[in-house]
């Protein structure tokens, strides 16, 4: 495929490229952003005019520079062996196709998509959402020869793609429908996706009937359209094979193709935990299961939750010890179907076990929770600190302060109220109560995994922890 006549390259070779915020001419989505989208339909022929491309709105050269704008993308395709149940695998090949651009960095989906184009980049003439479908459309016909005709529109009017999200949503949570009610124990076969490789080279995704992969876009239907149009590509079948532990989701036939596709990095995976052989995470996950240890319970945050969560983090900052294709035990990337799922971190006590989530998340799930959990998990209404999400817990009788007493963590929680009572002390040198096990990631430079630290029933008095790496001389 020749793009000779563009501005710029377009090749594997700039997937993963990272483009820095001082390096950034315009930012497209992302946090900052309320709405932006990107959808793609299976249209019939005669609704599709091929190769047309339109932009409504400023274009690419008319924002400002080092700005922040909306962007909604909508691409209709067409084709004999089209069809909807293709349409959120295709859809995610935007993510790989805007990828292939030099200079352009790409990340997420659906209504999550956050784009940024380089300096260099534009200045060598990459100023228009033009050039972007001229790579959309050589790209899909190419490499997906079952589109015949492709039409794609960018929204850059914020009127107008307020309109467009709306139709958007509904059309991403009818796809999402369509997967409920099949199980996992039906079904013989699972979907791999190493779409995101190129962003965490130790990553793949296993999806299967009852969990969405991480990004939110792929179901197992989605999974099976796309290896059977395109059995080469980077959605793969999984036979299960042998059932290590069906409880746990543990699968000889997953645990060979992480082994395979990972090159031996991960080789075992259970499904439905976030502590036990947790499932890889790539960067793309649509929210974070994160442990808090304090009180012995899972918190649920979304990309685009501002501020901190309860335990003070913010998403940004869990989502640097969670992505990267690691397995950190406690840090799990999710996708928010993930939490309508019976299957839900089954192994980590599931819904018994979530203690927290933003309330824009309760909303989206309400229904899917369990009747006798869901108006006594507290959201950034009911709580905004670890102190207050205890007495919380407490006052609402949680079943997860059950495990307090199983693990002794009741009797712990008292203690400190009695020595607050007692004797008041500023927070940086409140004892740092930890009921069962804690685990915490330290990130080591250059990207590398770092150092792991994990505390069992400690009890630790500190007003300042410092942690030095040692070089070769100042250890002799």
């Amino acid at each position: 495929m020749s793009f000779e006549d563009l501005p710029m390259e377009v090749g594997v070779i700039y997937e993963g490229e990272r483009i820095r915020k001082g390096d950034m001419q315009v930012e497209l989505g992302g946090p900052k952003i309320e709405k932006k989208f990107e959808l793609v339909l299976a249209k019939k022929a005669a609704e599709v005019e091929d190769g047309k491309i339109t932009v409504v709105g400023p274009d690419l050269k008319d924002l400002d520079e080092g700005g922040y704008h909306p962007l909604g993308i909508l691409i209709e395709v067409a084709g004999k062996e089209v069809e909807e149940d293709l349409e959120g695998v295709l859809e995610r090949h935007v993510h790989e196709y805007t990828n292939f651009m030099e200079g352009v960095m790409h990340l997420n989906q659906r209504y999550d998509i956050w784009i940024r184009i380089s300096k260099k980049s534009f200045q060598k003439g990459l100023n228009s959402f033009k050039v972007f479908g001229q790579v959309y459309e050589r790209l899909y016909k190419s490499e997906l020869p079952i589109i015949e005709k492709i039409q794609i529109t960018f929204f850059t009017d914020p009127d107008k793609i307020a309109e467009q999200f709306d139709a958007a949503i509904k059309r991403y949570d009818e796809r999402d429908a369509r997967a409920r009610g099949l199980k996992d124990e039906e079904v013989d076969v699972f979907y791999g996706c190493t779409l995101c490789q190129s962003f965490a080279p130790t990553h793949c995704c296993t999806i299967t009937a009852q969990r969405y992969a991480n990004c939110g876009a792929i179901s197992w239907f989605d999974g099976r359209a796309a290896a059977r149009v395109d059995p080469k590509g980077p959605l793969f079948s999984i036979e299960k094979g042998d059932v290590i532990d069906e409880f746990k989701g543990e699968y000889k036939g997953v645990n060979q193709a992480y082994k395979e596709k990972t090159l031996g990095a991960v080789t075992e995976v259970c499904l439905y935990s976030a502590f036990d052989k947790p499932h890889t995470s790539c960067g793309c996950f649509e929210a974070i299961a994160f442990i808090i240890p304090e009180v012995d319970g899972l918190g649920l945050v979304h990309r685009d939750y501002k501020g901190p969560s309860v335990n003070g983090l913010p998403f940004s900052t869990m989502a640097d010890s969670t992505a990267g294709g690691r397995q950190i035990p406690g840090f799990h990337g999710v996708s928010i179907e993930y939490m309508r799922s019976p299957k839900f971190l089954q192994v980590d006590g599931g819904w018994e076990r979530v203690v927290w989530l933003p309330k824009a998340i309760k909303d989206r799930i309400y229904d899917f929770m369990p009747d006798n959990l869901r108006d006594i998990i507290p959201t950034e209404n009911d709580v905004s600190d670890i102190d207050e999400l205890k007495r919380y817990l407490q006052d609402h009788n949680h079943p997860v302060v059950e495990r307090w007493t199983e693990t002794g963590a009741a009797a712990r929680l008292e203690e400190e109220e009695r020595v607050e009572e007692a004797a008041p002390t500023t927070q940086a040198s409140q004892p740092f109560m930890m009921p069962g096990q804690m685990m915490t990631t330290v990130p080591a430079a250059g990207g590398s995994p770092g150092f792991q630290i994990i505390f069992k029933n400690a009890k630790i008095y500190a007003e300042k922890v410092i942690i030095k790496r040692l070089d070769e001389k100042a250890k002799k």
